[in-house]
Formats: C-alpha cells, sequence, structure tokens
C-alpha cells in the first residue's frame, strides 16, 4: 500500500512538474489599442529555436547588447539564440557530434554557453509559417525581452559582452553567458524564459522541446487577436 501510494504521489509531482507554466504578463503583452507593437519572430528548426528581433530596437541603448548588435555585420533583422558554448557552434554531421551531444545534455555542473547574434538581411516574414511564428510585443515587452538577453550575456572588466566564438565565413558571433547549459536548462528552455520575460506564458519543463515553444508562442498571439477582434467589436 506505502509502495502504490508513493509512486501515486510521485506520478502526480512529475505531471505537475510536466504541465507548469509560467504565467504571463497582460502589462507586457499583448499591447494595447495606445501602444505601437514591435514584431519579433520565432523560428523552429525541428529542435531548435530562435529568435528574430528587429535590429534597431535591439540596438537601443548603451548596454554591452548594444554594443555587441551595433558591432554585427550589416543585416537589418537579427537572429538570436542560445546553447553549450562548443556544441552549439560547431558544425558537421550529427552522428560525428552525438559524443560531444552527451556530454552536453549530462555532464555534472553544466556546462559554459554562449548567445549567438546573427545579422540576418531577410526579414523573417517571408519565411514558411511551418517553421516561423510572428509575435506583436508591447515597446515596454520588448524592452523587457531585451533586458533578459541581455542579462547573459557575460561582460568584460569594461562592461563589453565577450565574444567566445566564431565560424569561419559567417556572420554570426557567440557571445559567452553567464548561463549554464544542461538538460535541466537547455537552448528551448532560454528560448520560453526569453519571451516569458516579454510576457507571454509559457511552459517550464516542458519547454525542452522546440514544438512546445512555438505551440505556447502561437497560443499566445492567437488569444492576442482574438482580444483585439473582441475590442475592435465593442
Amino acid at each position: 500500500m506505502l509502495i502504490r501510494w508513493s509512486l501515486a504521489v510521485l506520478l502526480g509531482l512529475l505531471a505537475g512538474l510536466w504541465t507548469a507554466q509560467r504565467p504571463g504578463d497582460p502589462a507586457l503583452f499583448p499591447p494595447q489599442d495606445a501602444q505601437a507593437a514591435i514584431v519579433v519572430h520565432l523560428l523552429d528548426n525541428g529542435f531548435h529555436t530562435d529568435l528574430v528581433a528587429p535590429r534597431a530596437a535591439l540596438a537601443g541603448g548603451d548596454d554591452a547588447l548594444a554594443r555587441a548588435v551595433l558591432a554585427l555585420q550589416p543585416g537589418d533583422w537579427v537572429r538570436i539564440g542560445w546553447g553549450d558554448a562548443v556544441f552549439y557552434v560547431e558544425q558537421g554531421p550529427i552522428s560525428r557530434r552525438l559524443p560531444d551531444g552527451g556530454r552536453a545534455l549530462f555532464k555534472p555542473g553544466g556546462n559554459p554557453s554562449v548567445v549567438m547574434l546573427d545579422p540576418d538581411p531577410v526579414d523573417p516574414a517571408l519565411l514558411s509559417d511551418e517553421i516561423r511564428t510572428t509575435l506583436s510585443l508591447s515597446s515596454d515587452g520588448f524592452t523587457a525581452l531585451r533586458a533578459r538577453v541581455a542579462s547573459s550575456l557575460q561582460r568584460d572588466a569594461e562592461g563589453r559582452a565577450v565574444i567566445a566564438a566564431r565560424r569561419p565565413d559567417d556572420d554570426a558571433v557567440f557571445y559567452a553567458s553567464q548561463e549554464t547549459f544542461w538538460v535541466g536548462h537547455l537552448c528551448n528552455h532560454w528560448t520560453a524564459e526569453v519571451l516569458n520575460a516579454g510576457g507571454l506564458p509559457m511552459p517550464m519543463v516542458r519547454s525542452l522541446t522546440s514544438g512546445a515553444v512555438m505551440r505556447a508562442a502561437r497560443t499566445a498571439e492567437q488569444r492576442a487577436a482574438e482580444l483585439d477582434l473582441r475590442g475592435a467589436d465593442d
């Protein structure tokens, strides 16, 4: 009987963790009628998510993130991602990288990580709806989202973002992050945290998959559109 009760409690705890949700902030998302919206995009390549934000909006201010964005190669948009400092940067057949992937996931104590900033001249709105969702953030929501990205950056003694890696023939720059990468805090967890900072409700444990983050973002934007329609009807 005790074993059955213990298993029931454990299953209940696991179910609670799996369904746990970070609530959104209606003061930040969606934008109110009088607020100018700032459009960002969420991209999903099947296992990893990137945010794409307007370069001009990211470059506002005088912090480490602004200076890093201004130093990028030309491009009106900037792709923003986060991941393990080695596995995320390196390229090549996944079959050769599986041992390193295991290290990134399960190394005791976690691993150093990086924030990717990649300038892009192509408007993400031109990409397929299958891999993209578009979000309209309030000005305050974008400011909070941007602050969450900036807080991840490791800074040197002069307050500048620290470059950790570059790729040959690639405009992406990888900046050292203050956060730790491990199976309990993966790239999609980070993206969900950034979107949640901008006011969107996001899953917690379930955000380990790119699909869960994408679904949550699409649901939030759809509900925002429904609210907008109701407001128009009123």
